[in-house]
């Protein structure tokens, strides 16, 4: 018999296409009237879309949120949030301004509205990571956690191929560490395995047709999955690494995920094979850590991804626990 704990965290969702038109419904639902929107200076044409979204509500922005949620930044949003007397957070954007927006929360106790317009996973947690002199702490808590997240599908049907693979692994890497977690349970199992075989789905489908519908949605549904899982179990080895490295040399987040997960997965292998097999079921293969590297290589690899972290020689590398002898050479 399995003996397990499952908390579930309260929020709400709404998910759908079009659903940027909810905002104002949304925000007005939590009795609020005084936004602080957030954004990412990249993000200026959709944050316009959400500007319009909410109309009079908006009391003020802004855009300087960046990765790893650096302190410094937090600390001139929450001046513009104070000078303002905002009273909740709307926020637009991927894993940078969802992390903005709760670290603001944990000090204001503000209310959040997420919008993502990536498949990070973050706006569903109560997990917050934020960098102060190189150094990337992470804590839980309830205050962190956002109130509301409006998935609106139209929000990602432009995000570059490149990004949304990178940004799809992150969100299967939340699914793969959920199934071998300390905390794992059959709810959360079930959800993982879900998200895996929707991104396993999703990606090749968006590599034919990047502004496919269908495709976005279902890996927005899938990412949504593993962001529960994430916001449930703990995590272990790789998103330890890729906290790590990220937040000590400003690697970008989703990136680092992919080219660290197949990696991560062949060593941990050994001690988990039957997590292995499920994960290798959920995507169709034979094998779990080839499969997540094959899934990605073929239309994601350099050169066509621009991004430094691929450049990494190790991707080319295929996973494998315990590293392959070699042949010493003999020096005369």
């Amino acid at each position: 018999m399995r003996t397990f704990v499952h908390t579930s965290r309260p929020s709400r969702v709404v998910f759908g296409s079009g659903t940027v038109s909810r905002l104002r419904e949304e925000v007005e639902r939590l009795g609020r009237s005084r936004v602080l929107l957030l954004s990412g200076r990249p993000l200026a044409r959709t944050a316009t879309r959400v500007r319009e979204a909410l109309g009079d509500l908006v009391v003020a922005e802004f855009d300087g949120a960046a990765m790893h949620t650096p302190v410094e930044v937090t600390e001139q949003a929450l001046d513009v949030l104070t000078h303002a007397s905002a009273d909740v957070i709307v926020a637009v954007g991927g894993g940078s301004t969802t992390g903005l927006s709760k670290a603001l929360a944990l000090r204001t106790d503000l209310p959040q509205v997420i919008l993502p317009t990536t498949y990070a996973g973050s706006e569903v947690t109560p997990v917050l990571g934020e960098t102060r002199d190189g150094r990337k702490v992470t804590q839980s808590s309830p205050a962190i956690l956002p109130e509301t997240v409006v998935y609106d599908v139209d929000f990602t049907l432009t995000l570059p191929l490149p990004m949304t693979v990178t940004s799809g692994v992150n969100a299967l890497a939340h699914a793969v560490e959920a199934l071998y977690s300390a905390d794992a349970n059959p709810v959360t199992d079930r959800q993982a395995l879900d998200a895996i075989s929707g991104i396993a789905r999703a990606l090749p489908r968006l590599a034919a047709d990047p502004a496919d519908p269908e495709a976005r949605a279902d890996l927005l549904h899938a990412a949504w999955l593993a962001g529960t899982c994430l916001a449930t179990v703990g995590m272990g080895l790789h998103h330890k690494l890729c906290h790590t490295l990220g937040g000590s040399f400003g690697l970008p987040h989703a990136e680092t995920h992919t080219v660290v997960l197949a990696h991560a997965m062949a060593y941990n292998a050994p001690a988990v094979p039957e997590v292995m097999r499920r994960i290798a079921d959920a995507l169709g293969v034979p094998d779990a850590p080839s499969g997540v590297y094959d899934l990605i290589e073929p239309w994601a690899a350099p050169p066509r991804c621009a991004s430094s972290a691929w450049r990494n020689p190790t991707w080319h590398v295929r996973p494998s626990w315990p590293p392959r002898r070699r042949t010493p050479t003999r020096v005369n």
